[in-house]
């Protein structure tokens, strides 16, 4: 059976039975003659909707998988799209035990070879990993895009023991995501029922999240990081370095050796083939030799890749719209713990080599409390745009931070890796929180954010058990920042920027102390690239890859800041609508709206509130529903007060209404 140029059939709905009953949808591109000659098959599993959610990617890459001779099997989680049931959470025993048995359905099947891989970006991301871990027979091989191998420090809730907004904007995405109503030309009249049924038992997310606020079983339960020996199959791992989830790809050649395959490109949440900036990477011709090696065991050297690929940013500048970033792909074939190029702060306050620094001087002891609207051009924590979601210039956020430079630089520097801050602190109060960014003043001021770190004092030693630090007691701290790969270049500075706030991205503190900083302790180590090898990495064939849906009101984004001079209060809004967008198959219509604001004032970490609206609407063969979603949090000394709410309409009628209001004790630590 040749390998390509097979010719497909899209089955739109195919149930999955599973063993208590409940019916999982699943849409499924089927090469013509797999009965025949069967085929490997490819999953992918998340609650994001196939029948419109991820319709374009999926109908981008799933013909190109069938042409190669590779089944498509697109399953939405029980509970969202078309599937029976309401969703329990991220990643739950019972989400990862269904996709055991949607494994077994698809390698029973008589069209499969009974060789299955499995693949997504973000939650499918995280799902193929955390399935594979759990070593279903079939299972041979995944491809993990924008993931994590350890679930409270490198997602959206916490990092470092740093609470992030992202955990209310991404709880208030999937409360709207999970409010969206079942289409009924698949699901038939008892759609309106199923609907009413999430409705009414969807969880709010954030509550359950807010309970677990050190790294608990909670978060060790789908952090293979617990035990990469009991990841079995090879896993081709990518990021990009606009995004959040930068630092798995390291940490999984870290933890799973030569099973493991790494590239990090310079992109924003999307698949490579059409994540922005550029340039792109030909994911479908990766992953179809990916699958072909591993799923029928076609000798084309796959397992020889080089272990890390990676493009290296040479001095991208921040922009309105960063469309292309300057760089090259460099490639190593074995990856090994970088050689570190450690700075001190010389007498004069520099960042200073230790060849030329080698016991540090430093300018002395140094107080630091920043403004707590300190880090407006932090930029989201995962980007979807190549925009204003990105981080901004960095001089804005460097006004409330001390900053070290380096010299301008005679040559080049190019660095891959995580960098590590250690320094010596006091702190006013049992906890704080410490911001460590590593910027690239370019020769004309402007500067680029090239790594961050962030970190809850208390939390030093560990996630797990944290501890107080001591006030006026001067403690040892190190810091491993997220992962960077960057090439300062010839006539640019080196830049240290530490804050104690780094809002919105990072919630405050209960109290807003400040650090006293010994600088002649703090040292700064750099990863340097080390050798490589440069490489051409071949971008999409197509530079339009994702089929263009009919498109009935115009899309609109905004994001600003606003200081009230008179109230002292800081603003920040954040405003994203789809516009209404018809599929031109289904002929159904969608359209998603997010409005979202965020506000504190400088001196008081109490005023800080957070309020996301998501509107969702859907259309088409008589059918008008819509959503509105509200979730809020504020805080006091001791509390995070959280509320929420949805209301459903079917025409203008309202035929649902539901309310959440929580008040979770703070963990001060």
């Amino acid at each position: 059976m040749s390998h390509s140029n097979h010719t497909h059939t899209v089955i739109e709905n195919e149930w999955i039975t599973l063993k208590d009953g409940t019916r999982l949808a699943a849409r499924i591109w089927m090469p013509d003659g797999a009965e025949q000659a069967p085929c490997p098959a490819v999953l992918e599993y998340l609650p994001y909707r196939k029948r419109d959610g991820t319709a374009p990617r999926d109908e981008s890459t799933y013909p190109a998988f069938a042409a190669a001779g590779i089944v498509g099997v697109r399953v939405d989680i029980r509970g969202s799209g078309e599937s029976d049931g309401v969703i329990d959470g991220e990643y739950t025993p019972r989400e990862l035990s269904d996709g055991l048995e949607i494994i077994d359905w698809i390698a029973s099947r008589p069209w499969s070879n009974g060789r299955v891989g499995m693949m997504g970006i973000s939650w499918g991301g995280f799902n193929c990993l955390q399935i594979a871990a759990l070593k279903p027979p079939a299972l041979k091989a995944v491809i993990s895009i924008a993931s994590t191998v350890d679930r409270y420090n490198d997602d959206i809730h916490y990092k470092n023991g740093c609470h992030l907004s992202a955990q209310l904007s991404w709880a208030a995405t999937m409360l709207a995501y999970q409010s969206r109503s079942p289409d009924p030309q698949l699901v038939g009249d008892r759609w309106k029922e199923m609907w009413l049924e999430r409705l009414e038992n969807e969880p709010f997310f954030l509550e359950e999240w807010l309970e677990h606020q050190r790294r608990d079983s909670f978060w060790r339960h789908g952090s293979i990081c617990e035990d990469f020996d009991g990841l079995p199959v090879p896993a081709l791992v990518i990021a990009g370095w606009a995004d959040g989830y930068r630092n798995t790809p390291i940490k999984a050649l870290e933890g799973l050796g030569q099973k493991a395959k790494a590239m990090i490109g310079p992109w924003v949440h999307k698949y490579p083939h059409f994540a922005w900036p550029k340039p792109r990477a030909d994911f479908h011709g990766e992953a179809i030799a990916w699958w072909n090696r591993w799923l029928r065991d076609e000798d084309n050297d796959a397992e020889h890749l080089p272990q890390m690929r990676a493009y290296i940013l040479d001095g991208p500048k921040p922009a309105l719209r960063r469309d292309r970033d300057p760089g090259r792909w460099i490639a190593k074939q074995t990856w090994s713990t970088p050689e570190m190029n450690e700075l001190r702060i010389s007498g004069n306050g520099q960042l200073a080599p230790v060849s030329t620094n080698p016991v540090g001087v430093g300018v002395g002891e140094v107080y630091l409390r920043s403004p707590l609207d300190t880090g407006t051009a932090s930029g989201e924590y995962f980007t979807l745009k190549p925009d204003a979601e990105m981080a901004g210039d960095q001089r804005i956020d460097d006004a409330g931070s001390l900053v070290f430079d380096s010299v301008v630089l005679s040559e080049p520097e190019d660095y891959l890796g995580q960098p590590e801050l250690r320094l010596t602190l006091s702190c006013d109060a049992p906890t704080a929180n410490l911001i460590a960014r590593i910027v690239d003043i370019h020769p004309d001021g402007t500067a680029t954010r090239v790594a961050f770190g962030v970190l809850n004092l208390s939390h030093r030693n560990g996630n797990a058990q944290p501890s107080p630090m001591v006030p006026g007691l001067m403690t040892e701290i190190s810091l491993r920042l997220d992962a960077c790969g960057y090439r300062f270049g010839k006539g640019h500075r080196i830049r240290l920027a530490l804050s104690t706030a780094y809002w919105p991205m990072v919630l405050p503190s209960p109290e807003n102390p400040g650090l006293t900083i010994d600088t002649a302790s703090l040292t700064l180590a750099l990863p340097r690239l080390g050798d490589h090898q440069e490489i051409d990495l071949p971008e999409p064939a197509n530079p339009d890859p994702l089929p263009q849906y009919e498109q009935h009101s115009p899309s609109i984004t905004r994001r600003s800041v606003e200081r009230d001079m008179t109230r002292g209060l800081t603003h920040y809004r954040i405003y994203e609508d789809t516009g209404l967008i018809e599929h031109p198959q289904t002929g159904n219509a969608t359209q998603d709206i997010r409005d979202e604001v965020w506000s504190i004032a400088a001196n008081d970490p109490l005023s800080m509130t957070g309020t996301s609206t998501w509107t969702c609407r859907a259309q088409g063969h008589g059918r008008s529903v819509t959503t509105v979603s509200t979730a809020s949090l504020s805080c006091t000394a001791d509390a995070w007060i959280t509320q929420a709410s949805v209301q459903a309409f079917e025409g203008d009628e309202t035929i649902f209404e539901k309310r959440f209001a929580k008040r979770i004790p703070r963990d001060l630590m």
